[in-house]
């Protein structure tokens, strides 16, 4: 009998019919702090050898409304860290002596033009490989991000490739995330990367592996997909504008939403709908709850989507 030593989520996910599409949500303000992987506890934002006066303000931030994560490079030196402010886009390098004054200044909203922060200049593409939080994420993140990285520096991309602690949804591994244009990915094999790069270079997602633009509603997130799924199809290369969910008038029980987007290409323009709704899955959405068995989750899913 097979146990859950010898499972993954991962892999039950994909049995289970779990969609990618919809799993995209995450904060709009984030703080990237790099450290050294070996460290990190299992929380996604405190390290084991960070001080308790370091880690309260740490929370504290969170708290606040400022996603923290914990990024590595495994070249950096232990004890200078590189930060990243989002959406502000800007970077600073700092030992670690400085982390405290730096952060309470963050913290009360103080200037931090004295801390000689530069703009962020290439995308960030950000890879969970937080095996502490989840087996699946050291499995088939550490593996995606090799080669993430590896594909970068041999053709010279324009991005900066980091480690990360956990991005949300353990079950979808290997999961990346790229800065600034906040597109979360889901289960990417080393033969998509080359591929997903080479979109996300031109400033377009890569369907395959795409579970949507982080500040969209789920529905929105199921919505934009289909939109470009069905922009594909027809052979028509756009931009998309996605607006906000509308009540679905034919639906009693508020289960169903609809969600326009509008596209424009270089000759022509349009406008889809999306009739968004709720499905069940069961599933288990991390490696810890192997033994427990799959439990009943609520997914949005597009139902139809057709021409305005």
């Amino acid at each position: 009998m097979s146990t859950a030593a010898h499972r993954f989520c991962t892999v039950e996910s994909v049995q289970a019919g779990d969609p990618l599409a919809g799993t995209a949500t995450h904060a709009a303000r984030n703080l990237l702090i790099s450290w050294p992987r070996p460290k990190w506890s299992r929380s996604l934002r405190i390290a084991r050898d960070m001080d308790d006066d370091l880690a309260e303000r740490i929370n504290r931030l969170a708290a606040n409304g400022r996603r923290v994560n914990l990024i590595d490079q495994r070249s950096r030196p232990a004890f200078s860290h590189r930060i990243y402010l989002l959406p502000e886009g800007r970077c600073f390098d700092l030992a670690r002596s400085d982390l405290h004054a730096f952060l309470a200044a963050l913290e009360s909203g103080s200037d931090l033009a004295g801390w000689r922060g530069v703009a962020i200049t290439q995308s960030l593409v950000l890879c969970c490989t937080h095996g502490r939080k989840d087996k699946c994420c050291a499995k088939f993140g550490y593996a995606a991000y090799q080669e993430l990285a590896g594909t970068v520096e041999d053709r010279k991309l324009p991005f900066e490739v980091w480690e990360s602690s956990h991005l949300g949804g353990c079950r979808l591994a290997a999961s990346v995330m790229v800065f600034p244009a906040m597109r979360k990915y889901g289960r990417v094999a080393s033969e998509q990367v080359l591929p997903l790069l080479q979109h996300e270079a031109d400033g377009i997602p890569y369907l395959p592996c795409y579970r949507g633009q982080s500040l969209l509603t789920p529905a929105q997130q199921c919505a934009e997909i289909s939109a470009l799924e069905w922009l594909e199809a027809h052979e028509i290369s756009a931009s998309l504008a996605v607006m906000p969910e509308a009540a679905c008038s034919d639906d009693k029980d508020g289960k169903e939403v609809t969600v326009q987007v509008n596209w424009t290409s270089e000759d022509a323009s349009g406008a889809l709908v999306a009739r968004c709704g709720t499905t069940e899955v069961m599933r288990v959405d991390t490696c810890a709850d192997l033994d427990e068995g799959p439990t009943a989750s609520t997914c949005w899913i597009v139902k139809d989507i057709r021409p305005l």
